[in-house]
């Protein structure tokens, strides 16, 4: 079976507050070893970066700004991660965001 491994990094802390996705991370293993398949997106939020959220992953809004947005990576993200077992550290967390996103 495939697998991945996904992480996200975010502007804050709760998506029902308007924070949003600025970086999508994930790794394809089979049988839990790697495959050399990524997918890696730096995400636009639309949005300023707060500075507590700046000082975890270093993104800048300037820095995000011309980057594409979730719904221009969206298709793809979810191609990406189509009948593969996700594994995430902190689920809750990113499913929320990644649900919110997805709408």
């Amino acid at each position: 079976m495939n697998e991945i491994f996904l992480d996200t990094e975010t502007t804050g802390l709760s998506f029902q507050n308007g924070h949003k996705i600025v970086e999508i991370a994930c790794v394809e293993t089979k049988d839990l070893i790697p495959t050399n398949k990524i997918f890696h997106k730096l995400i636009n939020p639309q949005r300023d970066v707060p500075d507590e959220a700046f000082k975890v992953h270093g993104f800048s809004k300037e820095f995000l700004s011309n980057k594409k947005t979730f719904k221009q990576v969206a298709d793809e993200f979810l191609n990406f991660i189509k009948g593969k077992k996700l594994i995430i550290h902190n689920a809750n967390f990113d499913l929320d965001f990644l649900n919110g996103e997805l709408g």
